[in-house]
């Protein structure tokens, strides 16, 4: 559809927009973060039985709002609703071209102008006056579309201006066979193909396409079957059959190339019904003279499909993988005849397909008003072709292709399409299924035989290994369609075999990936042939666990979704690390990479929401909305279910988050420890999980009652433990002895059908005699949506943003294993811990696949994503004690605006715009590299030091320079400007600090206070503080501000922080109470220069620290070193926040705590984005190394300073 622009509408006819509405129809709409909403609930049938009003109602279902009065905004605004109708289709009609719009609902349309001597089970259509149809039929049968209008000619009469490429693409699309004559002339426009506006003719011969109206019943299985027209692919060996207006049917096939009515055509069989009906058609349009309606029957269409492409149509599809068992495989599936009362009078068959799965028979009928029929193959006591033996071998003769089935229970699911427990019939049984394909039979006699050999295995090992021996010899015996490519220009760069996982079931198939595209085709061809991923639209890709073995990779096209487009298990580690490493490779220019740091630092900083970060550190904990057994796991955060106001701003209505559910309860936990302390090891506190398959689905059952009958065995739970309440459940997890289970994210989303029994499922009685339908809400909430709207309110109050760390320590920190997790009651089974046991190392089968059961059934804990205590997030409340009184409150009245406010505004301006940053002027005053750089306060004078031992001052106004002054014949590294711009300071590789008076031209004092090199300078409140090679940094006082001309001064060692290692860098925080060092080994330490102790040691680069800096408001510390990278560290906690790299070290650098304006080796000023994780711009500067830079108060002027000897003076322009 890129080949349709909005600035070149194209008048498409409604049977087009309509098979686009249709094909997206089949769309999965998520009713939730989590699992798929399932329509499940048996539509009503009209008295009459029209087949059509069926479909109506199963689309009503599917609606999620009124349909719209008005169509949207011309014909281009169509065909855009057309594909974004997911779960929902629309009608349009038309007379002419684009005149006289029709815009009706489809249950409306379908019921309308029937005539009363209509049957009630026909379908009325009707041409316009110009002989074109404008209404379009379409029956959802087993994932086909039958269209029936003139389609073929009328699409290509209203794309006549049109390209004619544009032409066989919309055709392939949606699998129309276009004859070779036509396909020949992709050259040219259709006006020109044609002559004089008329359609060419099929092969050349007869009247246009367009001078006659046909009638086509095309199969599109899906919108991913596309036909490629240059790969000869356009509906392979199957036929389209024609209705034409007279009444007469044809078939053709692809290979035919002939004119219907020419050579090559074949008369179709027609039912008795259609050819009365025939005849009135012809008798309608003659009297109505091109204006007439025509009637067809629904179930001959039906009839002709089956005959001519050999696959029945249905009224929907019920069978889905869910009907399976839990690790059960469908292999395959075989259009059939369900036989009942073989050889009787009473003979019935019932149409269907029949699907071999690895541990039972389904046999799906056509029919929704009839139950799938699920025969388990451990309970079949014989399998054969019928009439091999005794008195059936007569019948076997005339009836061939019989599967016999004998067996003691059988399960019927789905009756009427209804969600229900499954109805268990039990006692010998004999049934018969009678294949399409006779010549198969004793293929799939011979597959089911081994598949009952497997499940009548003793041990359930064995049985594993069995069907695991026969799923991988299916998938060795077929490999990946190449067929499928998108393009025949795509290069395969590897093929491999795996599973596609969806919650509670996988499906075996094939792995393939190209330079563009994704792809997995499931071995059995269900749901669809193909899934196809596009590289370009990945956002994220994620290893998993799965099973607690590292086979698992999920991809994502979208940046905040928890929902997956694809979760894949594969068979061997090496495959799916392959496969993720192509992946990444191609991701690495376009993505960037997210970690747990880099989220925290956006959380912290405010930039995601409390739901967003615990939504991302789900995602990197393994938890996956496909597997149930590591479903996203939520916190409670509520404690009041009672009152009739949610009170948020008293901190008693929240839960404390510093303590596990099981902990809550002051009482029940001391029950707990009693038999903790008394228990062999390995110990645990709590004998459930917070969070396992049956947890969620306890929460979910009303949206996913599927899920749940495969979970339990075709049964739901007892009506009273099912989610009935919130306050009920709330109540039972405080006090209830084995119940410790948390929330999911649907709780403080916007979906409210978790909540509503919508579907109208029958739940079951409770004890009461109240039937279990809505979830019983709080007082305090007027309905689902307030109740989720205030849930989402409390998961982002105050309260809860400073306390949210506390739980985020517990489940995904460093209070989930080992000592801190017991003195935090935190200690769950085992098995539920990763790496808690090691599945390779279990020789025996049963004992593997017992344990693996278990693990996925208990639930499991995710996966650890922090070692240290979480950070707090940054709140306008938030005060830290002691040496973290970071942020000093400014002493201005409310309603006074401050010079600080002011200043803060620009500074924010500045750095919204220091992308825009325009080199000004540059001077060469040095002969040595720059090292540093000291400014007055009104910006006129510029002072600079050098590797050439020189400091220089240099005038800005007169771009002049003034003084040079040389204090040894050592490099001076770093200089600085007391208040009152009267004093430079200078630190010298000579071991001495150096003082420069600017009113007296002369060295006014000597500070001789190391024993190697000095490093760096800092100053701050009459305090000086000097970093050494010598590996110390000292704090020494009596340094003025302003310094007598000619007294020299004392200076008082006040603290002496000794390091292991050279120290090349410090920092001091705003208010002075905090230093920061980085030494020759990569290490920075963090000071608390009130006590002079040592806060954190953090090993952060791989090679010396280049540069620190304390973010403005103190609460992070920034690092770059030689090694390439960028490193944020949380001061409070001492943990390393956020990692980013690049391919040369960064020598200096600037920060606002969100954006980083760094100096490379290249000469580069480099702008990074910490929130978002990537370098958004990069500014040509020196062209030697940047090893210095300086900034302005107001952010508004920045001088740096290089290897290439020069100062250069940048401004913003914005």
């Amino acid at each position: 559809m890129a080949l349709i622009s909005p600035s070149n509408e194209i008048a498409l006819p409604a049977a087009m927009i309509v098979t686009l509405g249709a094909c997206v129809m089949r769309v999965v709409r998520i009713g939730s973060p989590g699992l798929p909403q399932i329509l499940t609930a048996s539509p009503r049938r009209s008295k009459e039985g029209d087949e059509a009003l069926v479909m109506a109602n199963i689309l009503e279902r599917m609606m999620d709002s009124p349909w719209p009065s008005a169509p949207p905004h011309g014909i281009w605004g169509m065909v855009q609703l057309a594909f974004a109708a997911v779960g929902r289709l629309y009608l349009y009609g038309h007379a002419g071209y684009t005149s006289s719009m029709t815009w009706r609902p489809l249950p409306l349309l379908l019921g309308d102008r029937i005539p009363s001597n209509a049957p009630p089970d026909h379908i009325i259509t009707e041409p316009s006056s110009k002989g074109r149809w404008i209404f379009t039929l379409v029956l959802h049968h087993l994932g086909h579309f039958v269209i029936v209008d003139g389609f073929v000619g009328c699409l290509l009469e209203t794309l006549k201006y049109a390209s004619y490429k544009v032409v066989l693409i919309l055709a392939a699309a949606l699998g129309v066979v276009v004859p070779e004559g036509l396909r020949a002339k992709d050259s040219c426009s259709v006006r020109e193909a044609g002559g004089q506006g008329r359609i060419p003719s099929w092969g050349g011969k007869g009247k246009g396409a367009g001078s006659r109206a046909w009638a086509w019943a095309v199969a599109v299985p899906s919108i991913s079957e596309k036909c490629c027209m240059t790969t000869s692919r356009a509906l392979p060996s199957r036929l389209v059959a024609g209705l034409p207006h007279s009444g007469q049917a044809y078939f053709r096939s692809e290979e035919e190339k002939g004119e219907p009515g020419g050579e090559g055509e074949e008369l179709m069989e027609e039912s008795p019904g259609f050819r009365e009906r025939k005849s009135q058609s012809t008798e309608s349009k003659e009297k109505e003279s091109g204006n007439f309606v025509a009637v067809i029957r629904i179930a001959e269409i039906e009839e002709m499909y089956r005959r001519n492409i050999g696959k029945p149509m249905k009224d929907g599809g019920q069978f889905s993988l869910l009907l399976l068992n839990l690790e059960e495989y469908y292999f395959e599936q075989h259009t059939a005849n369900y036989v009942q009362h073989v050889g009787s009078l009473e003979e019935r068959k019932i149409r269907g397909s029949l699907k071999i799965c690895s541990k039972s028979v389904i046999f799906e009928p056509d029919k929704i008003s009839q139950p799938i029929i699920k025969i388990p193959l451990r309970d079949c006591i014989k399998i054969g072709k019928h009439g091999e033996n005794g008195a059936n071998r007569h019948f076997a003769k005339e009836k061939s292709g019989g599967i016999l089935i004998i067996f003691s229970q059988v399960y019927f699911i789905k009756e009427h399409n209804i969600v229900a427990p499954y109805k268990i019939e039990r006692g010998k049984m004999e049934y018969v299924f009678e294949l399409d394909v006779s010549g198969k039979v004793e293929d799939v006699v011979e597959t089911l035989l081994q598949l009952h050999r497997a499940s009548c295995l003793d041990k359930l090992g064995d049985q594993t290994a069995m069907i695991t021996a026969i799923l991988q010899s299916r998938l060795a015996r077929t490999s990946f369609d190449k067929n499928r490519f998108q393009s025949v220009s795509e290069k395969l760069h590897m093929e491999c075999k795996a599973e596609m996982v969806t919650p509670l079931v996988t499906n075996p198939g094939h792995v393939c990936i190209t330079d563009t595209n994704l792809y997995f085709q499931p071995l059995n061809g269900y749901p669809k042939p193909v899934v196809q991923i596009t590289l370009q639209d990945v956002r994220r890709i994620y290893k998993r666990r799965h099973g607690l073995m590292p086979l698992g990779l999920e991809v994502f096209c979208t940046e905040d979704d928890l929902c997956s487009d694809i979760y894949l298990k594969f068979y061997e580690p090496q495959d799916r690390d392959d496969l993720y490493y192509f992946i990444a490779t191609y991701l690495e220019h376009h993505v960037a990479e997210h970690t747990a740091e880099s989220y925290m630092l956006q959380w912290q900083r405010g930039h995601l929401s409390n739901y967003q970060y615990l939504l991302h550190l789900n995602n990197l904990a393994d938890r996956s909305c496909n597997d149930l057994s590591q479903y996203p796991v939520f916190p409670w955060i509520i404690n009041d279910y009672h009152s009739t106001e949610l009170d948020l701003s008293n901190p008693a209505t929240f839960r404390d988050l510093s303590k596990p559910v099981g902990a809550l309860n002051k009482e029940r936990l001391e029950r707990l420890l009693t038999r903790y302390q008394e228990m062999p090891e390995p110990k645990f506190m709590y004998g459930s999980h917070y969070s396992s398959p049956g947890y969620v689905l306890f929460y979910l059952v009303r949206i996913a009652p599927e899920y749940m009958l495969c979970l339990q065995n075709g049964r739901f739970d007892n009506a009273d433990r099912m989610f009935n309440s919130i306050a009920e459940t709330w109540k039972n997890c405080l006090d209830g002895a084995t119940d410790f289970k948390e929330l999911i994210p649907e709780f403080y989303g916007d979906d409210v059908s978790f909540l509503v029994n919508s579907l109208k499922l029958d739940l079951g009685k409770r004890q009461g005699g109240q039937m279990v339908d809505d979830v019983e809400l709080p007082p305090w909430a007027s309905g689902p949506k307030d109740f989720l709207q205030k849930s989402k309110d409390a998961l982002e109050s105050n309260y809860v943003s400073e306390h949210l760390h506390e739980w985020i320590d517990l489940v995904f920190g460093y209070k989930q294993k080992g000592s801190d997790a017991v003195g935090a009651h935190n200690v769950f089974h085992p098995l539920t811990y990763e790496g808690g046991v090691d599945l390779n190392s279990i020789e025996d089968p049963d004992e593997k696949v017992a344990m693996l059961t278990q693990i996925l059934e208990f639930g499991q804990t995710p996966k650890q994503l922090f070692v240290t205590p979480h950070p707090r997030r940054i709140t306008s409340k938030f005060k830290v004690p002691s040496y973290n009184s970071l942020v000093e409150d400014s002493p201005v009245s409310p309603g006074e605006e401050s010079f600080e406010d002011l200043t803060e505004e620009s500074k924010s301006l500045a750095w919204n715009n220091i992308t825009k940053l325009q080199l000004h002027e540059q001077h060469k005053i040095h002969k040595e590299a720059v090292t540093g750089i000291a400014v007055s306060r009104n910006g006129s004078s510029v002072f600079t030091t050098s590797l050439d031992s020189t400091l220089k001052m240099f005038s800005k106004e007169s771009k002049m320079l003034q003084r040079s002054i040389s204090f040894s014949n050592m490099a001076l590294s770093s200089c600085l400007l007391l208040p009152g711009d009267s004093t430079v300071i200078s630190s010298s590789w000579d071991n001495n600090v150096y003082f420069y008076s600017i009113a007296f031209g002369r060295c006014q004092d000597t500070l001789m206070g190391h024993d190697d090199a000095v490093s760096k300078i800092c100053w701050h409140d009459n305090r000086l503080y000097s970093a050494s090679w010598d590996s110390t940094v000292k704090v020494w006082s009596g340094v003025p501000a302003e310094m007598p001309g000619t007294k020299r001064h004392q200076f008082d060692l006040l603290a002496e922080l000794e390091h292991e290692v050279s120290v090349d860098t410090i920092s001091l925080n705003a208010v002075g109470t905090l230093l920061a060092s980085g030494t020759k080994e990569g290490i920075v330490n963090i000071w608390d220069l009130t006590t002079a102790t040592l806060l954190h040691q953090i090993s952060c680069h791989s090679k010396t620290v280049c540069d620190t800096a304390f973010s403005p408001d103190s609460r992070h510390v920034l690092s770059t070193g030689a090694d390439g990278c960028l490193k944020v560290i949380d001061v409070q906690t001492g943990m390393l926040i956020s990692t980013m790299t690049s391919e040369e070290p960064q020598r200096c650098f600037i920060w606002d705590g969100n954006s980083v304006l760094s100096g490379s080796q290249s000469g580069e000023l480099l702008v990074w984005d910490l929130l978002g994780a990537r370098i958004s711009e990069r500014i040509q500067g020196h062209t030697g190394a940047v090893t210095c830079i300086w900034m302005n108060e107001q952010c508004s002027s920045i001088i740096t300073g290089g290897e290439d000897r020069q100062i250069m003076f940048w401004k913003l322009q914005y």
